[in-house]
């Protein structure tokens, strides 16, 4: 795959007006260990017959300036505090990376089933950040003209800087700005920095037990050499779209088999088709049936707290979910036991959960234990198949690669379908793939 893709340009782009240059401190929660990494985006969009892709291209760059202004941190660079405390932001309009690229393999058809190994799509974001702090631009988006006329455009963005809704903000404003759909108007919601908002209170809080008030920072033992498998085991991607009536069966029999303790509320999408994909996936593995696992997943926290996070506030405003049991009272107690802990485990987060958490992380580095565990992230409630570049709603959403996180992803032109990508050790994968599309098997 080294000649599938062929960088044409690669040019750093810096706010189109000057921006404030300072030093920007970041929240505990953005400076986590398991932060430290980038969130990488792929859209696939559609040929258009007439499109010139000279001036498309030069749309995106110009629009990526206009948007630097109002976004200006994403054209700094992230490091570590001097005490190392916590990170910040250094904003000087260092500016972010623009690629442009050509593809003579690569066509839009390639996008509608999952990719053949983990890095099949790769080089669609040339640049791979394996050290966020090394001073590498925070931001970088990729152009890339396939072979049939389609575009795929690749976004790396520093996961210290902004959480899923925060980057899908960025992402729509830019797209807005390319598209020609806004002009020199402030994006709305208004960007928010404000990060002291997160700041630890000035009272440290009586210590809690951890072990049940925090699970997924707990280290379970590891009975079945779980981390070697997953290292030395090449992984399979796979791709599965739940439609709307599959959702409702498998809230269905998640209801049958145990009903939600407040009845006058039933299941979500998210917590039975999260408790459906982890139950697949722990069968599939054929994992001891001591063995504890968890189901992490990011719960937005900007409405739990009191008082509420601002709107635009694109900092990392989640906290992890923790859903835990063993193997055997997974498989054996059915879906609505699992919808039931995912529920539960959503439903502790408040203001002063949030406040703990905030403790806990100022004061540690505390990260969570990937044992047992499979992690889940919802970009299907995002508003990502709504980023326009001028070339339409995209054809895909989904990541770079294809590897061990699950991720619940939105359907082209089906508002309640979801699309469930996640790569799994190759000799578990037709196992899950049998046990997904067969909730009742």
């Amino acid at each position: 795959m080294a000649t599938s893709v062929r960088v044409k340009e690669a040019v750093m782009v810096s706010p189109c007006e000057p921006t404030p240059a300072r030093v920007l401190t970041l929240s505990a929660i953005d400076s986590q260990l398991f932060l430290r990494f980038t969130i990488e985006y792929l859209f696939v969009y559609r040929a258009r017959p007439g499109l010139d892709h000279g001036a498309t291209t030069a749309c995106v760059k110009a629009a990526l300036a206009k948007a630097l202004v109002p976004y200006y941190p994403f054209a700094g660079r992230v490091r570590a505090k001097p005490d190392g405390s916590s990170l910040e932001v250094v904003c000087r309009a260092q500016g972010a990376l623009f690629i442009e690229a050509a593809s003579d393999r690569f066509s839009i058809t390639d996008f509608e089933r999952a990719p053949k190994y983990v890095t099949q799509w790769r080089k669609l974001l040339s640049l791979h950040v394996a050290d966020v702090l090394k001073g590498a631009p925070p931001l970088v988006v990729q152009l890339t003209w396939l072979k049939d006329g389609a575009a795929a455009v690749g976004v790396g963005i520093n996961h210290c800087l902004c959480d899923g809704i925060g980057s899908a903000e960025f992402l729509n404003s830019f797209a807005e700005l390319a598209s020609g759909r806004r002009g020199v108007l402030l994006p709305e919601p208004r960007p928010v920095w404000e990060r002291q908002l997160l700041d630890p209170l000035p009272v440290r809080l009586p210590c809690s037990n951890s072990v049940t008030t925090h699970p997924e920072f707990n280290r379970v033992p590891d009975l079945c050499g779980f981390l070697t498998r997953f290292s030395n085991e090449r992984l399979a991607p796979t791709s599965i779209t739940f439609e709307q009536r599959h959702l409702n069966q498998l809230k269905n029999l998640a209801t049958s088999t145990n009903p939600p303790s407040n009845t006058e509320s039933s299941y979500t999408s998210f917590e039975v088709l999260s408790a459906h994909v982890w139950r697949s996936w722990a069968r599939a593995l054929n994992l001891p049936s001591n063995q504890v696992l968890k189901l992490l997943f990011s719960v937005n926290f900007r409405d739990r707290v009191k008082p509420s996070l601002p709107s635009g506030y694109y900092g990392n405003a989640f906290v992890l979910g923790c859903a835990q049991t063993s193997v055997k009272d997974l498989v054996e107690k059915g879906l609505g036991y699992a919808s039931a802990l995912v529920r539960s485990s959503k439903e502790r987060v408040d203001t002063e959960y949030v406040n703990r958490v905030v403790e806990s992380v100022s004061h540690s580095s505390a990260s969570p234990d990937s044992v047992g565990a499979l992690i889940v992230s919802q970009w299907s409630r995002l508003g990502l198949e709504k980023v326009d570049f001028g070339m339409g709603s995209p054809n895909h959403v989904g990541p770079i690669c294809c590897d061990r996180y699950c991720l619940l992803l939105p359907v082209s032109d089906q508002r309640d379908a979801v699309k469930v990508m996640v790569a799994v050790p190759t000799s578990a994968v037709d196992k899950y793939n049998y046990l997904a599309r067969s909730p009742y098997s």
